[in-house]
């Protein structure tokens, strides 16, 4: 069997989906529909905006399900006429089991990590913050309980050092797609193995990490902690939803830095600067050099362009 002979529903929603249903095409899968998020108003003027992957698939003329709730008996009905014998997910909302359950070949997952590590909502942050070395994707079969199901295939790939999520994010949807391709043909020439995560996680020698969602209390700065655990935590949440301090209660967001040593022992949290170039903050053991930032209802800039206009703000730390 080809992969065209599968007939796949598409589900996802951000730009990290795209990559995945673009090399889908690509690869000449059968695409009978796309399920994506509803339009929801954004912007300034409030206009309704479509889901990077509505605006992909309307580009490439497939049919677009738009459900506002996927238990909705026309939902379902609507995937039943379409007799899919396979659903992708990216980067989509929670599937109740009426509807994973539905394909006679079942609903595949593609995971930004290597399970059964960092299961949950933001794995490639919560990798980078934890200062990992290496993560990778997933493809696997979805069941009930969240990020849970048989494993198909798994692709690693190095953390590189000051990288931010947003860049591994951008490297990691290319060799997931690559990946989700791979796994389809497998399970079109019926090659593909399944592989229990209770075997991969009874044999982990170090214990399972996880990715839940991030929430503000996660993205505040303690200066308490070390320098590298600090520029970890500034990645990880670069660029967003941004890693923050407060200068003179206003918030002020962190996208990228560098750690120094600090020989005088500084109290953390103190602030030094050249005035010019130069901006960085103590921790507990080392300074954080802020080179890329953003004041509370500025744009972001370096730290230069920072200095230059708010050099008034460094005063107190707060």
């Amino acid at each position: 069997m080809q992969v065209s002979d599968i007939s796949i529903i598409f589900m996802g929603t951000p730009d990290f989906a795209v990559a995945s249903l673009d090399a889908l095409l690509q690869a000449g899968c059968n695409i009978v529909a796309v399920v994506t998020a509803p339009d929801k108003p954004a912007g300034r003027g409030m206009q309704l905006q479509q889901s990077a992957v509505k605006q992909y698939a309307v580009t490439h003329g497939l049919s677009v399900l738009q459900p506002e709730k996927l238990k909705h008996p026309d939902f379902i009905a609507t995937l039943q006429s379409l007799q899919p014998q396979l659903q992708v997910v990216v980067a989509f909302r929670m599937l109740p089991k009426v509807v994973w359950s539905l394909p006679a070949m079942g609903t595949i997952n593609l995971h930004g990590s290597l399970l059964p590590q960092y299961r949950g909502a933001a794995p490639i942050n919560w990798a980078i913050i934890n200062g990992e070395k290496e993560t990778g994707v997933t493809t696997f079969k979805l069941q009930h309980a969240i990020d849970t199901g048989n494993i198909l295939l798994q692709q690693s790939m190095p953390i590189f050092p000051e990288e931010t999520a947003g860049e591994l994010h951008d490297r990691m949807k290319i060799i997931g797609a690559q990946l989700l391709v791979k796994t389809i043909q497998q399970l079109a020439e019926g090659t593909l193995k399944e592989q229990p995560q209770a075997l991969l996680s009874n044999n982990e020698t170090h214990t399972i990490k996880h990715a839940p969602k991030i929430f503000t209390e996660t993205c505040q700065i303690n200066w308490n902690h070390s320098a590298a655990a600090i520029q970890h935590l500034i990645h990880g949440l670069s660029p967003y939803p941004g890693a923050f301090t407060f200068l003179k209660e206003k918030k002020l967001k962190i996208y990228r830095c560098k750690v120094e040593p600090n020989a005088s022992n500084t109290i953390p949290g103190s602030i030094d600067t050249d005035g010019k170039t130069c901006l960085k903050i103590a921790a507990q053991d080392g300074w954080v050099v802020l080179t890329d930032l953003q004041l509370e209802g500025k744009k972001r800039m370096d730290a230069a362009t920072f200095l230059r206009g708010y050099h008034h703000l460094l005063q107190t730390n707060e």
